[in-house]
């Protein structure tokens, strides 16, 4: 890695996500630039492309590299029903916390769609647990995507209601639905 004579320590790939994270949490996608980046991680903005060939590739980095840091519900023995709503309840509360992070990947379907993501193990583990069929699992996780995330753009545009307390309700109401009709479904 090459060290920059301004601050004198390598960069990694996480300080740069994380940095780069905090600054679309800041300013939204259009407030990350890649000076803005280098000035503040303390680096010459040339420095940056030893590491991301270009701003997209940058946003590609934040997207997984945030995706990976959620904190999914580990395979603990808990119900299907209760690891179902840890998931639900993560994403909506990561989407809350990253508004421009989440607006960006859900304009960007390549992103959302890497089955390779922990996320997608995770949903399609727990959808095994609740019998879902291995042919099934794609489209079922499809459904259950498109539905939360729905449910979130509605709520992150105002279309539901300002009030925190009303959100969460709102939220609680669709994952059990979201339960019920799993179960309905075995």
């Amino acid at each position: 890695m090459a060290v920059s004579a301004r601050r004198g320590e390598p960069l990694t790939l996480e300080e740069i996500s994380s940095t780069a994270l905090r600054l679309m949490d800041e300013g939204g996608v259009e407030g990350l630039s890649m000076r803005k980046l280098a000035a503040e991680l303390d680096v010459n903005p040339m420095s940056l492309y030893h590491h991301v060939e270009s701003k997209e590739a940058l946003l590609r980095l934040v997207c997984h590299g945030a995706a990976e840091r959620m904190h999914l519900p580990p395979d603990d023995g808990a119900s299907w029903q209760d690891q179902l709503r840890a998931l639900a309840l993560t994403y909506h509360r990561h989407a809350r916390e990253h508004p421009a992070l989440w607006t960006y990947v859900h304009n960007h379907p390549e992103i959302v769609s890497d089955r390779r993501m922990r996320l997608w193990q995770v949903l399609y583990r727990i959808l095994r647990l609740a019998g879902v069929p291995e042919a099934e699992l794609c489209r079922t996780g499809d459904v259950l995507h498109a539905f939360v995330s729905g449910l979130v753009l509605f709520e992150t545009q105002g279309h539901i209601t300002d009030d925190p307390e009303e959100i969460d309700r709102t939220f609680d109401t669709a994952v059990n639905l979201i339960v019920r009709g799993l179960e309905g479904s075995r």
